[in-house]
């Protein structure tokens, strides 16, 4: 790293450090497993990159993935679990793939997604989310509302992110915010979730950061068009 690097990147730097001594600290006093927390040290790496929209994010986020899966078993987040292992790890990967296909710096060729495909998915996305509202209660799932939301919501956000639509960004803010929402729920029940919670805390600005970059790369592109 030269020192113009480290420069540039302090603040981000300090945000890492202070996040992942937080989440140990929490971890330590809830008496949380080691496992339970991991996903959450490699996420925060996964987060920092998806805030500057770097392709390797995706990679990076795929193989934790597998981790989260087993984590979300532990909570009883069914919905989660299966959003995990059939979507995100996938998903991420060939998101990978494809953005370096189409590489623009460290980032990829973004686009934007036209208005009626844009209330098509709206639309999916509404119609898929009141059908889980009725299958997850049936499954034993706790917290449906916020469970399934976020699980549908996140399972978008990576389509989107895929097909490196600038919408994707947006749409990971208001996930993002939601998971906050979901974990707050969770702690009266679960206290060792205060782990997830101060993690969900650094994503969200982490996502706020990167909906700004996704824009800011979105007209430096267009005005090299």
């Amino acid at each position: 790293m030269n020192k113009e690097f480290i420069k540039k990147n302090i603040p981000s730097f300090i945000l890492i450090g202070c996040t992942a001594v937080l989440i140990a600290v929490t971890g330590i006093w809830f008496d949380q497993s080691f496992f339970r927390i991991l996903p959450l040290f490699i996420s925060l790496f996964v987060a920092n990159l998806q805030s500057r929209v770097n392709r390797y994010g995706s990679l990076l986020g795929s193989m934790n993935s597998l981790i989260y899966a087993g984590v979300y078993v532990y909570y009883g987040l069914y919905a989660s679990v299966l959003s995990a292992l059939l979507v995100s790890f996938p998903i991420q990967l060939l998101t990978f793939i494809r953005w370096n296909k189409n590489k623009w710096e460290k980032s990829t060729v973004l686009r934007r997604m036209k208005p009626k495909y844009l209330v098509l998915t709206l639309a999916g996305f509404a119609v898929v989310l009141v059908a889980m509202w009725f299958i997850l209660p049936k499954l034993g799932a706790q917290y449906v509302f916020l469970d399934s939301t976020v699980t549908v919501l996140g399972t978008l956000t990576s389509f989107l992110t895929m097909f490196a639509f600038v919408e994707y960004a947006f749409f990971m803010v208001v996930n993002c915010f939601l998971n906050l929402i979901l974990y707050i729920q969770m702690i009266p029940d679960s206290p060792d979730t205060v782990t997830y919670l101060v993690f969900g805390v650094y994503s969200f600005i982490c996502a706020v950061i990167g909906a700004v970059s996704v824009v800011k790369i979105y007209k430096a592109q267009q005005k090299k068009a």
